[in-house]
């Protein structure tokens, strides 16, 4: 096992994505500071970081000083669960592609290249040429949904997506090799063998052991399935994906219960 590896948290990161786990989930103070000790985060920045995110209508206060996510804390939720139902969306692949071409795009906004970047990646989008992303064509929407999809992720709108086939043989076999350096069937099977693991071990770990675990071994395999470029066969193992993202909804859903328990100790 490799938590001593794992970098500290971000805690805001960590109270948001902790409250965002479950619907109606609350925490008060004193819980949050027992959950920021256990990565080494500090009551004072934990303090500092609940009336930041309430400040920023990340999260409100109830009754009897509980924490609960407000409006854009539950909309951040949303996104974070959303790779629940990714994979329900993906139809058989015709062997075309979506493309954004963003030639148009002024490079003189920092801000907005980063956003392109951002929402690229996310959607599995990669370079074929300068200027020039793609991905396979499996959403069920088609170009159109992945356009909806990049431009909500902060793609500027200036940029034209479009479906694309009859790729010459030379760019049609570049297109296929762009997503083999992610190593997605090691990914996979890897984070398999990592979850299936700590499933077995964390019945019989002490309840602080056990929620610092399926914190960090979750984190790491939701970060893995939130970028995941969704990738038809034979790009991917579709298979082997499907028993991973499987696995981790089990880990989810183990590590939900046990940092409730944590939470609502005495």
């Amino acid at each position: 096992m490799q938590l001593e590896k794992q970098k500290k948290p971000n805690a805001r990161k960590l109270l948001l994505k902790l409250l965002g786990s479950r619907d109606n989930i609350q925490m008060n103070a004193s819980a949050a500071v027992r959950v920021g000790a256990l990565f080494g985060i500090s009551e004072n920045n934990i303090r500092v970081t609940l009336t930041r995110l309430q400040s920023a209508q990340l999260i409100t206060l109830v009754e009897r000083g509980f924490y609960k996510l407000g409006d854009k804390g539950i909309r951040f939720a949303k996104e974070i669960h959303q790779w629940r139902e990714d994979e329900d969306g993906l139809v058989p692949w015709q062997n075309d592609w979506v493309v954004a071409q963003t030639s148009t795009l002024p490079k003189s906004d920092k801000k907005q290249l980063r956003n392109n970047e951002r929402a690229l990646k996310l959607l599995g989008m990669r370079k074929l040429t300068n200027d020039v992303y793609l991905r396979p064509n499996n959403f069920s929407g088609g170009a159109g949904e992945v356009r909806d999809k990049l431009y909500t992720l902060g793609l500027s709108r200036k940029a034209l997506v479009f479906s694309a086939s009859d790729f010459d043989t030379k760019a049609h076999s570049r297109a296929m090799g762009l997503w083999s350096y992610l190593k997605l069937e090691a990914l996979y099977k890897d984070g398999c063998i990592e979850i299936e693991e700590s499933l077995a071990r964390l019945t019989s770990l002490p309840l602080e052991e056990a929620t610092k675990e399926s914190y960090v071994i979750g984190d790491r395999a939701l970060y893995h399935l939130v970028f995941d470029p969704l990738l038809p066969s034979p790009l991917a193992d579709v298979a082997m994906r499907e028993r991973y993202r499987n696995l981790v909804k089990r880990y989810d859903d183990a590590g939900a219960q046990i940092w409730h328990r944590f939470l609502n100790q005495n």
